[in-house]
């Protein structure tokens, strides 16, 4: 199978992305794209060096490292490498006084270097354009998106409860799901786009370990490995009968990603109310699927599930405690965390080739953090599970 983005694919994406730069700022002049996803996106390949993409002009692709591997990987026709930022700039005829970048990712050191040999006086945003482009899935991108939905469905749902032991550790059993995900076909890491954010596989989690804070932005926690590094799973928290095992994690192919997250009751059955909890949960990703059509309006959806939960149910709804988050799903794809997000403030309607991980969650006292996610496209008939239908809490005793 030739992995490199086929060339037609490369055009209509930066065809897109001009349309919206175009339409968001119709004075822009020269864009410059640091991010090594973007430049996987754009060029179909990622290394050390950035893309210029002049309005007026071809996008060039300047590498430092590797430029042999930059024209081994992609078919993108106009690939240089350079020494410096000299090199780059010696090739554009006029610096404006304008330069777009993505300051969402642009350090100020790298800013800095830049503007030394690109002597430009403001920079603006171009995040929100190259977001909307990622937003919206060609076909090619969504076949990857299926094959990892069809891996997080067999894996999460068929393997994991014959892993569960008494006795082993959130660590062993992150190990063995990392294991199987890769064997299966997973790239191997779960990618997310919020700063400094290291993310292997998720949260593998044993009972009141899934509503422990988390340091990142999501409604479940875990332990982790140390407070240096708080990702996998405890190697002290042992698998107990009567614990509830909360796993949410990505997987990945050819960069594309889904997000599931699966509950299992090991030994016995959770108390009743928890298991009530539970298919509430359900009934809200259920309700919000139904919801997920071109033309809809993600504020309006969240706004539509948030007016009708009972301030009891609230407690503790998308979090524990004070750690609850604002948000019912997410856009995904090259990173785990993309646009659009159903939350409040997103207004721009929703379209047919998006993608949307949708995770009503809640966290019970003693127990941990029950509910569901699935990968949804989004469809005429309302959103699509490419992850798998089951409802979580799998009885395994």
């Amino acid at each position: 199978m030739d992995k490199r983005v086929p060339l037609d694919e490369l055009n209509m994406r930066m065809a897109r992305f001009r349309s919206k730069m175009d339409e968001a700022n119709p004075g822009w002049s020269i864009a410059v794209v640091f991010s090594k996803v973007n430049q996987y996106y754009f060029t179909g390949t990622m290394q050390e060096g950035m893309l210029i993409i002049p309005r007026e002009d071809e996008a060039v692709y300047w590498v430092r490292r590797s430029y042999e591997r930059a024209l081994d990987e992609s078919f993108f026709p106009n690939i240089k490498p350079m020494n410096s930022f000299r090199d780059a700039k010696d090739s554009i005829k006029r610096i404006p006084d304008t330069v777009y970048m993505e300051t969402e990712v642009v350090s100020l050191a790298l800013y800095n270097r830049f503007q030394k040999y690109f002597p430009f006086s403001n920079v603006r945003s171009m995040d929100a354009q190259i977001a909307e482009v990622r937003a919206v899935k060609s076909a090619y991108e969504l076949s990857f998106m299926r094959q990892a939905g069809d891996i997080h469905r067999r894996v999460l749902e068929d393997e994991v409860p014959k892993m569960l032991k008494e006795g082993m550790s959130e660590l062993e059993l992150a190990l063995k799901l990392y294991s199987k995900l890769v064997e299966e076909g997973h790239h191997g890491v779960a990618r997310f786009g919020m700063f400094d954010t290291e993310i292997v596989l998720g949260h593998v989690c044993f009972g009141e370990g899934s509503i422990y804070p988390s340091y990142f932005n999501g409604a479940s926690g875990n332990y982790g490995m140390s407070p240096a590094m708080p990702i996998l799973g405890s190697r002290e928290r042992k698998l107990k009968s009567g614990d509830l095992v909360y796993i949410d994690v990505g997987c990945g192919v050819h960069g594309y990603h889904t997000d599931k997250t699966m509950t299992y009751m090991f030994g016995k059955p959770l108390p009743r109310e928890a298991i009530e909890e539970h298919k509430r949960c359900v009934a809200i990703q259920n309700e919000i699927a139904s919801m997920l059509k071109p033309g809809a309006i993600p504020a309006q959806i969240y706004k539509t599930i948030m007016d009708k939960l009972d301030a009891e149910f609230h407690k503790n709804f998308m979090g524990f405690g004070k750690h609850k988050v604002k948000f019912l799903g997410h856009g995904i794809g090259l990173v785990v965390d993309e646009w659009p997000v159903i939350a409040e403030g997103f207004l721009q309607p929703l379209q047919e080739g998006m993608v949307m991980a949708v995770e009503p969650k809640k966290g019970i006292e003693n127990i941990g953090m029950v509910g569901v996610e699935e990968t949804f496209e989004i469809t005429p008939e309302g959103g699509h599970s490419i992850t798998g239908k089951k409802a979580g809490l799998i009885p395994v005793y």
